[in-house]
């Protein structure tokens, strides 16, 4: 397999975490007025309830990967995903999707924690984000399609019609791996699967304060994110009127969002992981400082509108710049456990980010102005202690 098939692939394996929630974001509405009429707020745990089952699947596929295999494990992953999504099209109450969605985020985190441990396998370092930045680069191109595809499907179909199209790409996926890709982690490498590896595992990385602060600073970064990204279809359509122009606007964002990918690469090996963190954090929070005073100030709504897409844009700027680097840092001192510690780092960095999501979705009150706050109190203690682990270095 050639580097750029290489890339390819790995992308589309983390894709299946965009394509999964930025699909769903359209059929919201009609999944609230649905399952959920008298609390049509519930909706937005449709993106989170799927979030959780992944940062919780994420816990073992890679410890599990480290024992049989990177391939096995996807396409296990696979299989419960598509049970999922198949469950999910044919629920008939809002419970009853969410532990839909649950499972199908349980199996989501097969593909997405090995595609890391299997980056790691063959890289190191600023190579490694490097490569994690042209994966992401691809990736960001998902949320820029998934939301008009969801409301294609949608309109000639229905929302469960979405669920279909993801059993479609996961078994896409399935097929190119199991015809072109090669196991990474050969047989005499591999360890067996145990609890107490992986309680020494969870104690190792927490006992580096590196680790340990990256992973921190990670969870608030996803934290954001997924604010973000439960809240925005309200937004455009109760904030701002634009429910039918919110697929183009998102994915508008996204592909304006995907050059910081690029910006990253190609800066990354010169300026290092953590400057470029520290750099894309810190304006994120004049960014949200200004829109929060912009949004009390109270300015027409057409120029309000123009300046929220600016900023929703800066926070998938944000992320593009900082995600990748972040792997790369709390993986760095621990290549020797790369699929266990891509888990750990995985599921503790995606569960704490739902519970700080989940809660800020549930406070829209028809304004941005409670997601605005959360995102700038998230980085300002993103920025803190990034300034912590600097000092933590140079000791």
């Amino acid at each position: 397999m050639s580097r750029t098939e290489f890339v390819a692939l790995i992308a589309m394996m983390f894709a299946t975490i965009a394509f999964s929630v930025d699909a769903m974001l359209p059929a919201l509405p009609e999944i609230g007025a649905t399952l959920s009429p008298d609390a049509v707020n519930r909706a937005q745990l449709v993106v989170t309830s799927f979030i959780l089952g992944m940062g919780l699947g994420t816990f073992v596929t890679g410890p599990l990967s480290d024992s049989f295999g990177r391939k096995p494990v996807v396409l296990a992953g696979a299989a419960l995903y598509i049970a999922g999504a198949l469950t999910a099209a044919l629920a008939q109450k809002m419970e009853i999707l969410l532990a839909a969605r649950l499972v199908q985020g349980l199996g989501a985190a097969g593909p997405r924690v090995v595609a890391l441990a299997i980056i790691r396998d063959l890289y190191a370092g600023r190579e490694m984000a490097k490569i994690m930045s042209f994966v992401m680069l691809i990736f960001t191109l998902v949320p820029a399609l998934a939301p008009s595809l969801g409301a294609l499907i949608i309109a000639v179909s229905s929302w469960r019609g979405v669920f279909v199209a993801f059993i479609v790409f996961s078994l896409t996926f399935c097929l190119w791996l199991g015809l072109r890709f090669t196991e990474t982690l050969p047989p005499d490498q591999r360890r067996p699967f145990r609890v107490a590896a992986l309680m020494a595992g969870v104690r190792e990385l927490f006992a580096h304060p590196v680790v340990r602060r990256s992973i921190m600073v990670q969870s608030l970064v996803f934290g954001v994110l997924f604010s973000v990204i439960s809240s925005t279809q309200q937004v455009f359509d109760e904030t701002f009127g634009r429910a039918a122009q919110f697929p183009l606007w998102f994915g508008g964002m996204a592909v304006v969002a995907s050059s910081s990918n690029l910006i990253n690469a190609a800066l990354v090996g010169r300026l290092g992981m953590r400057r470029m963190v520290t750099a894309a954090i810190s304006f994120q929070v004049i960014m949200s400082a200004i829109f929060v005073a912009v949004w009390l100030i109270g300015l027409p709504a057409t120029l309000t509108f123009g300046l929220y897409v600016l900023w929703q844009t800066s926070v998938f700027f944000q992320v593009g710049m900082t995600a990748g680097n972040l792997n790369a840092i709390a993986m760095e001192p621990v290549g020797h456990i790369a699929g266990m510690a891509a888990s750990i780092i995985g599921a503790v960095s995606t569960v704490a980010a739902v519970m700080l999501a989940a809660p800020v979705g549930l406070m829209f009150d028809g304004t941005p102005l409670p997601l605005t706050v959360a995102v700038l109190a998230q980085n300002a203690l993103a920025l803190v202690l990034l300034m912590s682990m600097a000092e933590t270095q140079r000791a």
